[in-house]
């Protein structure tokens, strides 16, 4: 049998822990979502009979984006929660719900100020607004 040289066994090493690393992401995965795909959800059906205006379906859809995105990995990819609270049937004027994502709040919810501008807060709010329970 032939000896394996240094690099060919780093190879073999490198190759045998990222299969390693992918199979636990998809067990994980399974475990965390009971299904062995992960998708990204869809509005939902009364949600898109409610936007009329095409303008606002835009705005909404590009919402949703810009939550999977920024907001996704704390409210969950449905919005229901998971650090951060719940965010269907939000009780919070527009202009309460821009400010919290513009400034944050502190010790809870980070600042996006920065990272999105009032078009992007005006379609996250639009998206925000098409949640029902």
């Amino acid at each position: 049998m032939k000896s394996w040289n240094e690099s060919k066994a780093f190879l073999a090493a490198v190759c045998a822990s990222g299969t390693a690393l992918a199979l636990m992401f998809g067990v994980a995965s399974i475990i965390r979502y009971g299904q062995s795909t992960i998708s990204i959800p869809t509005l939902a059906t009364s949600a898109q009979a409610a936007m009329k205006s095409p303008e606002v379906n835009s705005d909404a859809m590009q919402g949703r984006h810009l939550f999977l995105m920024n907001c996704a990995h704390c409210h969950g990819d449905d919005a229901r929660g998971e650090e951060g609270p719940d965010l269907h049937d939000l009780h919070r004027s527009d202009t309460r719900i821009h400010d919290v994502i513009t400034a944050g709040i502190k010790g809870e919810m980070p600042s996006f100020g920065k990272k999105l501008g009032d078009p992007d807060v005006r379609q996250l709010i639009a998206y925000l607004r098409t949640l029902h329970s």
